[in-house]
């Protein structure tokens, strides 16, 4: 669904989308993904999880992940409380699959 949008993005850089992809689809499989703002985002009811790609990492939005901040410590966080998973880096995927889990099934 995003693959246009990712295009210009290199092939480890799309390697990791597709893992953060996989990753929400399987914590969450009646997810809604759609572009917000060109961005790839997910939704269940108003609740969502947002990817956000830059030139060498993937910013991951997510409500709940400031619950999984002490266990993500080899991780960097944005000032917007986003999750920065670089190219090459191991994705956190138990403690992201948590937090996916806790940021998409916390609504009313």
């Amino acid at each position: 669904m995003f693959e246009e949008k990712l295009g210009k993005y290199s092939v480890e850089l799309r390697d990791l989308f597709a893992q953060l992809n996989d990753l929400i689809f399987a914590a969450v499989p009646s997810v809604n993904a759609r572009l917000w703002g060109g961005l790839p985002s997910y939704y269940v009811k108003d609740k969502f999880v947002r990817l956000i790609p830059s030139k060498n990492h993937i910013n991951v939005e997510a409500e709940a992940l400031l619950n999984y901040k002490a266990q993500l410590s080899d991780y960097e966080f944005t000032p917007k409380n986003m999750l920065r998973i670089c190219v090459g880096q191991v994705v956190p995927a138990d403690i992201l699959k948590a937090a996916i889990v806790e940021t998409l099934s916390s609504c009313c």
